[in-house]
């Protein structure tokens, strides 16, 4: 454990820059709560979303990170803000009408539309841990609304009261002037309806720990701001949330700049020490426009993980996440093969090379190991030549290529062939476009295949891929890039493939020896 500490300290991989900023914030002892806290928010007017993931996969990423370089004892809260007034009616739930009755009431006191929970929030924050579970996180979940109710929240409620003010003039400069006027960081719970209430406080006490608010009606009302009869606006809530809790790490995205600078300030009115934070870039689709989810221009985690496995999909939230990046269906593959590619590379590397290994932080230090991989990218290629969305087809060519494979010894490799298949019947399959060979390209092909045809039945891909080389210097193609695309365009139906070598290795040389001839005599290979 101390080599690998020493290494820790040094590591570049963003995880373990982080966690060593998490404890020089706490000074590298243990905090007076007896642990450090990471915390992860959640807004459940909706349901969980790739973004959900993200966040939450990379703060485990930064918290197992910290475990390697201090014994300090650490938590994982994932904060639901379930005491939100519900603002309006999702487009994806039923019984919209008796939702739209219980509009600006917290989430925890809408009716369930579904009718299976306590409420919409209880719901909600019940898809949030099958979610979070799912996929193995290690997290304590904790409401919003418990902690108003419970008075977990009290004392730095009335911080926010002592410091009614200071908390104002922090925010005042970024409100327009008509909402300058009504501003106020409490947002009294209506006794009588139940709903969070957007009205002006008039007089506020510290002392009696209370406020005075005009109700809708007109009327003054005087109410306490402990016990769930108030919530704050949600920068001070936020703000409050991190004094109350002592949070020490909590990331956000772009968007939320502004948001954290300003909840910031607050939590230092309040005496609070803000919690280290990264900015995470959000994410874009294939035209580079910002997803949106009320667009439905994004890649959902149910989607993804049709196509690749969980582990893929934690990769991409690992790379670059200070970096813009693009998320759309074009992206799997290639991150299924950089996660393979990964996986392979850790057994041969060093301990220190090892902690900056994407995989080591994926699978928590303990990255399983399996001996025969195949690129999802020859996978798909194979799926593609063989016509075919049976995963037994695809084994076949497997065992013999791989004659000790077998799908119960090899399950990574297994659970890849059927999300192969799936990939191909969705997205390949419907965009295959063959095309005849063009006179220079004819003469290749034909080289190719007499060379295929001599070659042994077990050639192995390095050998393959040298031939396959050599032939395309051969003829005058304007570079190798013209000749690896022919193979694909005319052999595959695809503008991109797989490493030829490895592919006809799979396939069989006598297989594409045949595929070949079949498109030299103008047969439709798409049948």
């Amino acid at each position: 454990m101390s080599d690998l500490r020493a290494h820790a300290e040094t590591s570049n991989a963003w995880p373990f820059a982080e966690a060593r900023s998490v404890l020089k914030r706490v000074g590298g002892q243990t905090p007076k709560k007896g642990y450090v806290l990471f915390e992860t928010g959640y807004g459940p007017s909706g349901l969980p979303h790739i973004g959900t993931f993200g966040e939450v996969a990379r703060t485990s990423m930064v918290r197992h990170a910290f475990g390697l370089l201090s014994d300090i004892p650490t938590r994982l809260f994932a904060f639901s803000d379930d005491m939100d007034g519900l603002r309006k009616v999702p487009d994806n739930i039923p019984n919209k009408e008796m939702v739209t009755r219980h509009l600006g009431k917290p989430l925890t006191s809408v009716p369930d539309p579904f009718g299976k929970f306590e409420s919409f929030g209880h719901h909600n924050n019940a898809m949030l841990r099958s979610f979070l579970d799912t996929f193995g996180f290690e997290y304590e979940f904790v409401s919003a609304t418990e902690c108003y109710q419970r008075g977990d929240f009290d004392a730095a409620l009335l911080g926010v009261l002592a410091h009614y003010e200071a908390v104002k003039a922090v925010i005042m400069p970024t409100l327009g002037a008509e909402r300058q006027a009504t501003y106020s960081p409490f947002l009294p719970v209506c006794p009588k309806t139940g709903r969070v209430l957007q009205v002006p406080v008039i007089a506020h006490d510290a002392k009696a720990g209370t406020i005075v608010y005009e109700d809708e009606d007109g009327a003054k009302v005087e109410t306490l701001v402990t016990g769930g009869r108030c919530k704050l606006q949600w920068k001070a809530d936020w703000a409050m949330r991190w004094k109350a809790l002592d949070v020490d790490y909590e990331m956000s995205g772009k968007d939320l700049i502004d948001s954290v600078r300003l909840s910031g300030k607050i939590c230092s009115v309040l005496g609070g020490h803000p919690p280290v934070s990264l900015t995470y870039e959000l994410f874009l689709d294939e035209k580079g426009e910002k997803i949106s989810k009320s667009r439905g221009n994004g890649l959902a985690v149910e989607e993804w993980l049709r196509y690749a496995p969980p582990e893929s999909l934690a990769l991409f939230m690992f790379q670059k996440p200070k970096a813009a990046k693009r998320l759309y269906f074009d992206v799997i593959p290639r991150t299924v093969d950089d996660y393979l590619a990964h996986l392979g590379a850790y057994p041969e590397q060093d301990a220190a090379k090892r902690l900056d290994n994407p995989v080591w932080h994926i699978h928590r230090g303990n990255p399983p190991r399996e001996d025969a991989h195949l690129t999802f990218n020859v996978l798909l290629n194979l799926a593609s030549v063989c016509h075919t969305e049976d995963k037994a087809v695809i084994w076949h060519f497997i065992v013999r290529y791989k004659p000790d494979a077998t799908p119960a010894g090899a399950p990574i490799l297994d659970k890849l062939v059927e999300y192969a298949v799936n990939y191909y019947r969705d997205f390949v399959k419907p965009a295959k476009a063959y095309r005849a060979p063009t006179d220079i390209e004819r003469k290749a092909l034909t080289e190719l295949a007499e060379a295929l045809a001599k070659m042994p039945t077990g050639a192995d891909p390095d050998t393959v891929q040298t031939e396959v080389y050599e032939i395309g210097k051969r003829h005058p193609f304007p570079d190798l890039k013209a000749w690896f695309t022919a193979l694909y365009e005319v052999l595959l139906g695809q503008s991109q493939g797989p490493r030829m070598g490895s592919f006809i290795a799979l396939y069989g040389v006598k297989e594409t020896t045949d595929l070949i001839r079949r498109a030299l005599a103008g047969e439709d290979l798409g049948k």
